[in-house]
Formats: structure tokens, sequence, C-alpha cells
């Protein structure tokens, strides 16, 4: 039988003492760690809370592409000749939908289903944004099967986050929101929700893990949770054991479309701000500091003098921002915001947004080799078809194309000729590279003919012979690598180009 884990110490630590003869050890016990113990029957918490939790049905009219008839499912293939075969022929014809005159319907209704909890007994329900997108109708089913339709009073897409209002005639039963930054891994939850279309279905598990990042959005903030939750769970509650809703069930892992117990909630603390947010202005109102950003690597951090890999490095500042206007700078790494810590890229968006919109916080950056502290004064983030992308300008050289020794590139001015052929923007400006060679440190980055180098060690860059001195002046200071700021087609990104040794510099790459 396998000893638990403080055996184990135990009985490693005396047999050492005995083997070797040393003094008598006093061996502390490990202190004992005081578990709450599980319910006996989650029945009583269950019967109060399932009435002020709906199903929701929303259906969309589907057009079929380019005009032409929706054909439907296919059949299955079966054998020439199968008995089978023939059978489902007949199957998906009779029940193929048709207009008038005989022809398929050009259209069709998709219908999906969710979950959703009542938050105010006058009628606001939450739920996901997924669970309603494009919706032409919306209904919700009350425990007691009552249908009430439902109108959209406001969504929030990057969070995935709906608030919906129904008309009911009597006051509805409803849930408050708990605070998740309270909740512990281990501690007990409850999920209520409509899997499958089946309505009200309670699971049970605990609190799997926080903080999880499962690339759905710039806003990620996850609960994992192990209680039960499948399709048709989404937009459904989850509660700790004092009825509070702790979390709101968005996604979960499967490869087969069933819960294997990872299951992943949006925090209260989230839901319960937006949804303020969207009940009164309608939309989503989220701080905004204006940059791109892109995650710090052990290389970057090394090249810029950062001890650890931490923070987010900035990439791109929008003219006119905030940011611009506190004086961030393209390759500044932020390593904190109002006062939290920036860990890593992902946290950066997150905090920003939680901050309150006109406020002027504190912003910790490294830049030349030390920490500098500036201020900057939060904007509403913009639409996305607001934000605007871009700074140019400079002027365009003719000098013809020269090889960096050891990385692998060439480089040249940028010409009208290499605009055209690289699709590079009117007043781009830097140096392009027109060349990569395979198997080479630039290879290896990423980098390809197109992109063009706009700043190299974090100072700007107009000339290939700005880039060559750049790049000899931190092989000088004894660097491992040289950072350059890159734009490509798919944006500005920070590259760390390893150097070659001293003895590499005349070598031809090849």
């Amino acid at each position: 039988m396998r000893l638990p884990t403080s055996t184990f110490l135990r009985a490693a630590l005396l047999g050492s003492v005995a083997a070797f003869a040393l003094p008598a050890v006093v061996v502390l016990p490990l202190a004992p760690a005081m578990a709450r113990s599980a319910p006996d029957s989650f029945a009583d918490l269950a019967e109060k809370l399932l009435p002020a939790v709906v199903n929701i049905s929303s259906s969309q009219t589907i057009q079929a592409k380019g005009g032409k008839p929706d054909a439907g499912p296919e059949a299955p293939v079966f054998p020439p000749g199968s008995p089978f075969e023939q059978f489902f022929k007949d199957f998906m014809n009779r029940n193929r939908p048709r207009g008038g005159g005989g022809d398929q319907t050009p259209e069709r209704k998709a219908q999906s289903l969710g979950s959703g909890f009542v938050i105010d007994s006058s009628g606001l329900i939450v739920t996901n944004n997924h669970v309603i997108d494009g919706a032409d109708e919306i209904s919700v089913t009350l425990q007691d099967g009552t249908t009430l339709k439902a109108t959209l009073v406001g969504r929030d897409e990057s969070g995935d986050i709906a608030l919906l209002r129904v008309k009911p005639d009597k006051p509805l039963a409803a849930v408050a929101f708990g605070d998740s930054e309270k909740s512990r891994v281990g501690d007990w939850v409850l999920a209520i929700g409509n899997p499958f279309g089946l309505g009200g279905s309670v699971t049970a598990g605990i609190v799997s893990a926080r903080g999880r990042n499962i690339h759905q959005g710039p806003y990620d903030d996850f609960l994992q949770t192990d209680a039960a939750i499948n399709q048709g769970n989404s937009g459904g509650p989850l509660f700790n054991m004092d009825g509070e809703v702790i979390g709101m069930n968005t996604a979960i892992y499967s490869r087969s479309g069933g819960s294997v117990g990872i299951g992943f909630s949006i925090p209260s603390k989230m839901v319960k701000t937006i949804v303020a947010q969207l009940k009164d202005v309608g939309h989503p109102v989220r701080g905004w500091l204006g940059v791109r950003i892109q995650q710090v690597t052990p290389d970057i951090a090394e090249s810029v003098g950062l001890k650890d890999a931490t923070g987010a490095m900035v990439a791109g500042v929008n003219d006119g921002g905030p940011a611009d206007k506190a004086k961030l700078h393209n390759g500044d790494i932020i390593l904190k915001f109002n006062g939290q810590d920036v860990k890593d890229m992902p946290a950066l968006p997150r905090i920003v947004a939680e901050s309150d919109v006109g406020k002027q916080v504190p912003i910790v950056v490294w830049r030349d080799g030390k920490e500098l502290t500036l201020t900057a004064t939060l904007a509403e983030k913009p639409s996305d078809a607001e934000l605007a992308a871009g700074d140019n300008g400079g002027k365009l050289d003719t000098s013809k194309p020269t090889e960096l020794t050891g990385l692998g590139l060439k480089i040249a001015p940028i010409t009208a000729d290499l605009k055209d052929k690289f699709q590079l923007g009117a007043d781009q400006k830097g140096v392009v590279i027109v060349d990569v060679v395979p198997n080479t440190p630039a290879t290896e980055r990423g980098l390809k003919p197109g992109d063009v180098i706009v700043e190299v060690q974090q100072t700007a860059v107009s000339t290939p012979d700005d880039v060559k001195k750049r790049i000899d002046a931190v092989r000088k200071e004894g660097r491992k690598s040289v950072l350059i700021l890159v734009q490509g087609h798919d944006g500005l990104r920070w590259v760390p180009l390893p150097l070659s040794n001293e003895k590499d510099k005349d070598r031809k790459p090849g």
C-alpha cells in the first residue's frame, strides 16, 4: 500500500539517521490540513437554486450560400447495391424541406440550446454570448415549463457575456453573485444547466484550478472545475456552497464532445462587472492603453539586460492613445500596471480592461537597462473597427542590398520597386529584408523577404548602414543576441536574433 507523502518523508528521514549514526533528530509532523467536510447531500441547496436557472433556446435563419438551395445533410455512404443505400436515399428525400413547386427552400432554421440564470426577479437573465449569437428569436423556459420571449439588453463578444430581459407575469426566483476571488482550489461547487437539452440538471465537483488561459479571448481568466459540464450547459451558473454564483460555465476540454471532467467558467468578478455595464449602457466599458504587445522570451530578456523573462513587451503604440501620451516607447517592457505585477503578456490586457476609464495609473517599464515609472490616463477601449493602425514616414534611398554576415539576411533601403514587389505601405519606413538564407538564425526566427526592420535594439533605423552599426555595437557589448523590431504582414513584432561568434563574422552564410 502506498504511504501518504508525509509518511514517506518521515520514513526517509529516520532511515538516513539510522544509516549514518547521526545524533538524534526530531522530525516534526506536517501540520494537518483543515479540510471542509463534504456535505451529506446537495439536495437542499439544489432545490433552492434550480428555479433561478433557465433553459435558453435561440433560432436563426440560415440562408444558403450563393443563393442556392440548402441541400441539407448528406446520406451515409454504403456499398453499391446495399439495401441500406436505397433506404437512406428514400428517407433523406422524404425529410428534406421543400418549397412551393417542389423546389428546395433556399433557407432553413438553425436552433441552439443553452442555459442562463436570473439575477433580477423583474426578468434580467445572464448567459453566454455564443448561446444567442446571431439569433432571430430567443426563448427562455423556466423550471415550471413556462416559456417567455426574451430580448437582448446588451452583449460582450470579447468576454462572451450577454444580458437578456423577459417580461414575466410574476417575480422570478433570482440568484446573487458571489466573490470568485475568494474561491479556492478544492472548494465544492455545483453546476446547474441544460445539458443536451435535457432541462435542469445538477452536477457537483470542486474548483480544479484558477486563472486558466484557454486562448478563447484577450481576457481569459477561467475557473476550472471537474463538475460535469456538457454541450447545453453554456451560460449556466457555477455555485459555491453558499448558493452564490462564482462563475458562468462557458467551455469544456473534450475530444468527444462530452464531459471528461475539465470545464471552464468565467469568474463572477468579470461577469458581474460586465453585466452591470450592459444593464446601464448596453455595451462593455473597458480600460484601454493603446499598445500592441508581445511575449517576453528568455532571448529578449537577455538582449535588454532583464534578469527574468517577465512582463509584456510593447511592439507598437497607437498614435494619440493613452500610451502615446504617457510617452511609452516601442521596446519598453511593462513590468507593473496600476500596482499589479504583469507576469506575462496575456495578463496585461485583462489588468488594463479591469481598470477604471479616466483613471491615472502608474506603469513600471524596463527601458535602457533600468526601471522607469510612467503615468497614463486610461481611455475607453474603442471598437475593433475604430482601432487604426500605423505610423509611417521616412526618406528612401537607392543603395544596393547589404548582407548581414552571420545572420542570414540581405537588406536594402525601401524603394518604389521594393514597395511594389513586397506590397509595402506608401509611407513605410525602415529597411526591407530582400533575402533570407535557409538554415540560419533569420529563418529560425521566422523572418522572410518583405519584412521591414523598423528598429534595432530599440533605436529607429532608416538605412542598411544604421542596421549594421547597431548590430556591431551590440556585438562589442558581448551580448548573445540583438533585438530587432520587424513590420510584417501580421503587424509589428520584436525578434531576438542570435549573434554569431566574432570568428564567424567574415564567414559567408550558406
